[in-house]
């Protein structure tokens, strides 16, 4: 019964989701908040491991209690979410409950929780806003949609459940919470510190733990450095390509302000903290994140230095040539390209094939391994070996060609939201950072498949949209030389005394017969 429940509550959550997208009425917001509740609700029901029923109700309890303070907290700071949000990134818990392990952004969930009961709290107040991630609000709601709406004739119902409950369901709402929040110099400015900041601190973990030899919560990983030719460190996150990846976002970002500032103490300690983040960078040895890293700089210095970064293409594709030929999978590794990718050229070779066998409607959300393991009559319905590593791919063989083609429409517009309002301004460089963050995760995604698992493509979004608000014309001097006598005129026959043009007040015209 709870599994045919779950099969419905998917595509119910979602439904609430693009409502809270794209409906204009406060009323139907509030019920699309529900149905996104009601759906979370029934998928965590359905998730919940046997047994511990005790357990998993005082720490339901406890959660509701601290979402609710959080929630007082936002509405006195709504700046909190951001801040909080980017804190909790790497913060996945490992829990162990009966027979079921796993490691969750617990931290993460609580903020998004509290998110939604602020939304909730409003929308009842009377919140008029309304579509508030702008152009990409629709094909957000059409990609995310169609996901979830998969998950009625996914091979793999489970797994296909934990993504939308541990991902599209409470990143879609932090998007949209993000995105409400009113523009704030000051906590942008904070925002970008902690994001260096925080880069810093894992760096030197990183650094440390090459150093001494000593790894965190991953035991797989120290495994398998017992037996690779070179020695990856995860800092404080479960994963190092998820490592490499956040130390890629926070350079970037470091590099904007060191391309846009005059100052010349500024560009020495962002140019400390790349070197820094640098460093650690190194020591994760993932590949991917170093190609994300390359075509993150050629993005920025593409709009710094025009046409003066042709030069740096090419110098970094040189580079790039030179890394490539000397990385350790290729120095070590003999017998070709699938040996020199650890078995990745393979996997996508195969991702394909299911992708085309599939074209219409793909095998639904979370169905990957069973349709791989089913395709290449392999004994294991989830097989390890199966674990896909592109996310396009992974979105065409589980959502067919129309989740594909919607994918490749939400990307695009998200890119154009972003770089379309890069400027000298703070906010047109905050612009210019989120659409490097959407540009270096999502060509990170192509060696490593986690695009919409990772919070901080979500928050891109959903801030990219804040600051596309920051950019709107203003009007011309001279229309408002000619408007000004006229504005005058009237208010000298309403009795009224002319108010100075540019005043934050509404304009109240006289109302004549």
């Amino acid at each position: 019964m709870t599994a045919e429940l779950a099969r419905v509550a998917g595509p119910v959550g979602v439904a609430g989701l693009g409502v809270l997208f794209l409906a204009p009425a406060r009323t139907h917001r509030l019920a699309g908040l529900i149905a996104w509740a009601l759906a979370a609700l029934t998928l965590a029901v359905y998730l919940k491991p046997h047994g511990h029923t005790a357990v998993l109700a005082a720490a339901a309890v406890a959660g509701l209690v601290l979402a609710a303070v959080g929630a007082v907290l936002l509405l006195r700071w709504p700046w909190l979410l951001a801040l909080a949000a980017l804190a909790c990134v790497p913060a996945r818990i490992p829990v162990t409950v009966g027979s079921t392990e796993a490691n969750l952004l617990i931290p993460l969930y609580a903020v998004v929780a509290a998110a939604a009961l602020t939304f909730g709290w409003q929308l009842v107040q009377g919140d008029a806003r309304a579509r508030e991630l702008g152009p990409i609000a629709l094909p957000l709601a059409a990609f995310v949609g169609w996901t979830g709406l998969s998950l009625a004739w996914t091979q793999d119902l489970r797994q296909g459940a934990i993504e939308l409950l541990a991902f599209y369901l409470p990143f879609g709402l932090l998007a949209i919470a993000l995105a409400r929040l009113a523009w704030r110099r000051t906590w942008v400015l904070v925002l970008a510190g902690e994001l260096v900041l925080m880069a810093l601190i894992f760096a030197v973990v990183g650094v440390e733990q090459w150093i001494t030899r000593d790894i965190f919560w991953n035991p797989k990983l120290l495994v398998g450095n017992t037996y690779a030719p070179f020695y990856r460190v995860n800092s404080l996150f479960w994963d190092p390509s998820i490592y490499g990846r956040f130390l890629v976002v926070a350079m970037l970002a470091a590099l904007v302000v060191a391309l846009w500032t005059l100052s010349l103490r500024i560009v020495l300690a962002a140019a400390a903290a790349i070197a820094v983040m640098g460093i650690g960078l190194l020591f994760s040895f993932s590949q991917s994140s170093f190609v994300a890293l390359a075509v993150g700089v050629l993005v920025a210095a593409a709009f710094a230095w025009r046409g003066r970064a042709l030069l740096l293409v090419g110098v970094v594709a040189g580079v790039f040539v030179i890394a490539a030929i000397a990385s350790p999978n290729v120095l070590h590794h003999k017998g070709g390209l699938n040996r020199v990718t650890s078995g990745r050229s393979k996997l996508v070779t195969n991702g394909i094939k299911l992708a085309l066998h599939h074209p219409v409607i793909g095998v639904g959300i979370g169905g990957f391994k069973h349709g791989y393991a089913k395709q290449q009559h392999l004994r294991s319905k989830e097989p390890k070996a199966a674990a896909s590593h592109d996310t396009p791919i992974t979105v065409a063989a589980e959502t067919g060609i129309p989740g594909l083609a919607l994918l490749a429409w939400l990307f695009v517009a998200g890119i154009l939201l972003a770089l379309r309002r890069v400027g000298p301004a703070l906010a047109g460089r905050a612009a210019l950072v989120f659409g490097l963050v959407l540009t270096a995760i999502g060509v990170h995604s192509l060696f490593y498949n986690a695009f919409f698992e990772d919070p901080m493509v979500w928050a891109a979004l959903g801030l990219a949209a804040l600051t596309s608000r920051q950019h709107k014309r203003p009007q011309s001097p001279q229309l408002d030389r000619q408007v000004e006598p006229e504005r005058q005129q009237d208010q000298r026959v309403d009795g009224r005394k002319p108010q100075r043009t540019g005043e934050r007040d509404v304009e109240r015209l006289p109302e004549h017969g």
